[in-house]
């Protein structure tokens, strides 16, 4: 039986948005990626097919409309029933950065899903007006992850590139940082100077980019949010 057999509403509601993967797809579509190759780089773990059966089943349930976007490739978007569900999933994130126990452990890393997170949320308005590209170097990346070790971010005109490959510009910055650390930063739980003052984060480049570069980072939606421990420390 596909569902939980029961007409108590809760029920209902979660055999739509509770299945393994849709509430992060979910997420991404609240995050404002509208077409499949954008979605599955918020998700990178998920396969393809798997996507794809997800993103059919919201679409039947009424979630998600699925259209041609200007190039004629399919995007998706949010229905009104789908919006509703935003801050439902926004209490998800708060929920878990405030209680979720195990915090981040080392198989929770992911350089893709972290830079193309830093992407979509840089304070674009804080960057230099002329082209900055920043190249980022991170250590300690999870088995499997070699090849995302090392990234191309290229923001110019108020738009952002992430690049896996030498997009051939000169560089202006060069980050170098513990992938571990530098997600505890993103997310929230430990501050950008102290990182740098432990040596896990390591900047390279004009004094004045590396002194404005954390001012670029918007850091994770639920960054401000401290968890239940530090919430209880602070009295």
């Amino acid at each position: 039986m596909r569902g939980y057999g029961q007409f108590c509403p809760v029920a209902k509601a979660c055999e739509v948005v509770a299945e393994r993967w849709t509430p992060l797809v979910l997420r991404e579509l609240f995050c404002g990626s509208q077409r499949f190759n954008d979605l599955h780089r918020g998700v990178p773990l998920m396969s393809r097919s798997l996507l794809t059966q997800r993103l059919r089943a919201l679409e039947d349930a009424g979630v998600v409309a699925r259209r041609r976007g200007a190039h004629g490739t399919w995007e998706y978007a949010l229905t009104p029933a789908g919006e509703e569900l935003r801050p439902v999933v926004e209490q998800l994130g708060a929920w878990g950065q405030r209680w979720a126990r195990r915090g981040v452990s080392a198989e929770d890393l992911d350089a893709g899903l972290l830079m193309w997170d830093v992407r979509r949320r840089l304070r674009k308005d804080q960057l230099p007006s002329r082209r900055v590209v920043v190249r980022f170097e991170f250590r300690s990346v999870p088995r499997g992850q070699a090849t995302r070790r090392v990234w191309w971010l290229v923001a110019e005109r108020g738009d952002a590139d992430l690049c896996l490959t030498d997009p051939g510009f000169e560089e202006d910055l060069h980050v170098e940082a513990d992938l571990g650390a530098f997600t505890l930063v993103w997310t929230g739980r430990r501050r950008f100077a102290d990182a740098v003052r432990a040596g896990q984060i390591q900047l390279d480049g004009p004094r004045d980019l590396a002194r404005a570069f954390p001012g670029w980072l918007a850091l994770s939606t639920f960054a401000s949010i401290p968890s239940a421990a530090e919430a209880a420390r602070r009295g």
